[in-house]
């Protein structure tokens, strides 16, 4: 990305009437342009001075790159850093292989020293599900305890970017994953009622909308989709998406979602465009078919990037949604477990707080 693009993605960014804002670095790496991180991080503040809004940065790494200056300018602007951990040692180099073959050592390294800098809640860190991983779900929570992390959030497989290039996506099926999830959920249960702090994030981002009156910043739990309304992407080179799966998409030579540039479209043409509007209308969860008679649907959403990749449609046939199977699958475990273990059930209740 070149600076007159990051300049007038900010410009977007600040003619949103949100009054809270998150701006996330992602990549590929994006520490390997730090300087326009370091740019962009300087120009939003010095904006925020008239705009007055709530601004929050987060960098999406590997950590690789990471050293003193870095972290020194992360904690002198709140940077906060997300990063990857498929599980234990051998796990992780397998599902994220470099070429000195130090993955998971370089990844822990990062997280120790940033902490050490940036303090312990500033780092957090997501998982993938693969093939290889089905088997170990207790291993992977296993290494987030080791690693001191109080969250984990078990992911399955999403068909983007990486996942279809690699046919990592399709190499299991919506019922193996909602065993494994199954599985690492009893077992994070049991690490609460032993004293252990960890919370599984899906879980408690279900409760919070099951049992509170408040909704979730989490985009396919909402109805309509969340794409370009809890978050919109700007690409390196000025192209618009409105969720990062859609931007992945039109690196796959797909542009479907492309809602525009920032060098020649407004706020409102980006907001207004039919490539943001057409999904979002198809996504109202309350008239899909299936949907708006299912039990399930005030906690559910719609995921229209998914249903596209999947079926090319964006409301998709729900009786062959992956993403409907796997939430019916973990939505009527969770019940199961609130009814049936008292004790279960109040350590989930403070999930929603967590």
């Amino acid at each position: 990305m070149t600076v007159p693009i990051a300049n007038k993605a900010i410009e977007l960014v600040f003619s949103s009437p949100s009054p809270t804002l998150k701006i996330e670095f992602q990549g590929g790496e994006p520490l390997l342009n730090f300087p326009l991180i370091k740019h962009i991080v300087s120009r939003v503040e010095s904006r925020n001075i008239t705009a007055q809004r709530s601004i929050a940065f987060v960098i999406a790494t590997n950590l690789s790159l990471i050293n003193d200056e870095i972290l020194s300018f992360c904690k002198a602007h709140k940077i906060a850093l997300s990063t990857s951990l498929d599980g234990p040692e051998d796990l992780h180099n397998a599902n994220r292989p470099n070429s000195a073959k130090d993955s998971y050592q370089a990844t822990i390294r990062g997280i120790q020293k940033a902490r050490s800098i940036l303090g312990h809640d500033q780092v957090s860190a997501l998982m993938t599900t693969t093939k290889t991983s089905l088997p170990r779900v207790t291993e992977i929570i296993d290494e987030y305890v080791r690693q001191g992390f109080f969250m984990v959030f078990l992911r399955s497989m999403s068909p983007y970017g990486f996942a279809i290039k690699s046919k990592s996506f399709g190499s299991y099926d919506t019922e193996q994953w909602t065993e494994f999830y199954r599985r690492g959920l009893d077992y994070i249960i049991e690490l609460n009622k032993n004293g252990t702090r960890l919370v599984e994030y899906y879980a408690a981002t279900i409760l919070r909308k099951m049992i509170t009156p408040y909704g979730t910043r989490f985009v396919n739990l909402q109805s309509p989709a969340g794409i370009g309304i809890a978050g919109i992407v700007y690409n390196y080179n000025g192209e618009v998406y409105p969720s990062d799966e859609a931007r992945m998409r039109a690196e796959m030579g797909d542009k479907v979602f492309l809602m525009g540039n920032v060098l020649g479209n407004s706020y409102e043409d980006l907001m207004l465009s039919p490539a943001l509007l057409t999904p979002l209308m198809e996504s109202l969860a309350e008239s899909s078919p299936m949907c708006e008679e299912c039990a399930f649907l005030p906690y559910c959403g719609c995921d229209p990037d998914y249903h596209y990749a999947t079926q090319r449609d964006f409301t998709g046939h729900k009786a062959f949604s992956g993403f409907c199977k796997k939430n019916m699958g973990v939505f009527r475990y969770i019940v199961q477990k609130m009814e049936d273990d008292p004790e279960a059930r109040s350590i989930l209740e403070r999930w929603v707080d967590w």
